[in-house]
């Protein structure tokens, strides 16, 4: 008998994906260049040069056989080390080997996360808004995730919710930040007063609760905003880390998981990774990727184009009457609809050939969000666009 439940998700597929495909469909009809598609966070500037010489000199030079053979199940020990020791270096922490994992992205990583620290009918808790995908992820584990409503006016972390919402079924809390859709950076106090409460809570309920830090878009920080590294303000803490934005590997799926050393349990948690990988079929990421991303660990694409796309975007878009709050980092922002209803304000701007995405499945009612990892140029010839937009509701 087929799986009901898969089936079930047939009809409830990615928004941001069927946007995506309409997008590139569209294209083909009217042309790439007239089609201003904000949906899809898929990077648009090339990998760091450091990555594609590593790629070259580890075909030229190495034994094909050894090169594409299966690695360990917890990854390859150099480059296990290698993470460990930029994490210390650039963050000032004490990771060995033993405390990384390597993963196939930060999805995997949240998969395998969510699975070591609860048992079915367990809650983890997250903050609206967050990535759609996080329900899936989390409902195959058995655990039951809960969001947190948003506060709009910052999308800072609401506090008296959370609170309200702690109850000792909690195991893990589920943070991303900098923040896919708002693109708000949790500052140092957030994280503190975050931390604080769950020290509390811990000794409360007296049992560990897990922060799993979904950090993809870690090193996509604009000028002067706070971003602390999460792991050095609360022990138990999961990284999760992905190379997708930082280097522009998004296809090449590969990522971490680094366990904090003082977390509970650090010295199990990353051998249950390798276990849970049996399970679900994980079987570890390419060799020769995570060999050649060993390489670049502290150099990234150029990623200025964010910042330089949502200057432009935050002071156009407000200047036409939109309410936004604005981005530390990423490349999205959730700008306020026009209409209360997110949906038929994206569906009016689709009419326009301007693919937006509705709010709803990000947790968050009458936003939308715009994902601007697309050349400047089109940033720029899109303006007119927004502005055909926002005259509609004048």
């Amino acid at each position: 008998m087929l799986n009901q439940n898969f089936i079930d998700m047939c009809g409830q597929k990615s928004v941001i994906r069927m946007l995506s495909a309409y997008g590139s469909e569209r294209a083909k009809e009217i042309g790439y260049e007239n089609v201003f598609d904000y949906s899809l966070g898929n990077p648009s500037v090339p990998a760091p040069e450091s990555f594609t010489q590593e790629m070259i000199r580890l075909l030229q030079e190495n034994d094909p056989v050894s090169l594409h053979r299966y690695s360990p199940s917890l990854g390859i020990d150099s480059v296990r080390e290698a993470v460990a020791d930029s994490l210390n270096n650039r963050f000032d922490m004490s990771y060995e080997k033993k405390d990384i994992f390597m993963v196939s992205g930060a999805a995997g990583a949240i998969a395998h996360a969510a699975r070591a620290v609860t048992v079915p009918g367990d809650e983890i808790l997250t903050f609206a808004p967050f990535f759609p995908e996080y329900m899936p992820y989390i409902s195959a584990t058995g655990a039951v995730l809960k969001v947190v409503p948003a506060d709009i006016s910052t999308f800072q972390i609401n506090f008296d919710s959370f609170i309200d919402m702690l109850n000792d079924k909690v195991m893990a809390i589920l943070i991303n930040t900098p923040n896919n859709p708002s693109g708000i950076v949790y500052s140092t106090e957030t994280i503190d007063k975050l931390a604080m409460i769950l020290a509390e809570k811990e000794e409360e309920f007296g049992h560990p609760i897990y922060l799993i830090s979904d950090e993809p878009y870690r090193e996509i920080v604009f000028d002067g905003v706070d971003s602390p590294f999460i792991a050095a303000h609360y022990n138990n803490t999961i990284t999760c880390y992905s190379f997708s934005k930082s280097l522009s590997l998004p296809g090449e799926r590969i990522g971490y998981i680094a366990v904090n050393p003082a977390c509970e349990d650090s010295s199990l948690l990353v051998d249950m990774f390798g276990q849970i990988s049996r399970g679900i079929g994980h079987n570890c990421p390419p060799s020769i990727i995570q060999l050649a991303v060993s390489k670049s660990l502290y150099d990234t694409a150029d990623l200025s184009v964010y910042e330089t796309n949502k200057n432009l975007l935050y002071t156009e878009l407000t200047k036409m009457g939109f309410e936004i709050v604005e981005p530390g980092g990423t490349f999205y922002m959730f700008p306020k609809a026009l209409e209360a209803d997110a949906v038929a304000f994206s569906d009016k701007a689709k009419a326009l050939d301007l693919l937006l995405v509705p709010s709803d499945t990000f947790g968050v009612k009458g936003h939308f969000r715009i994902s601007y990892c697309i050349p400047t140029e089109k940033v720029e010839r899109s303006i007119p666009v927004f502005q055909k937009l926002a005259d509609m509701y004048i």
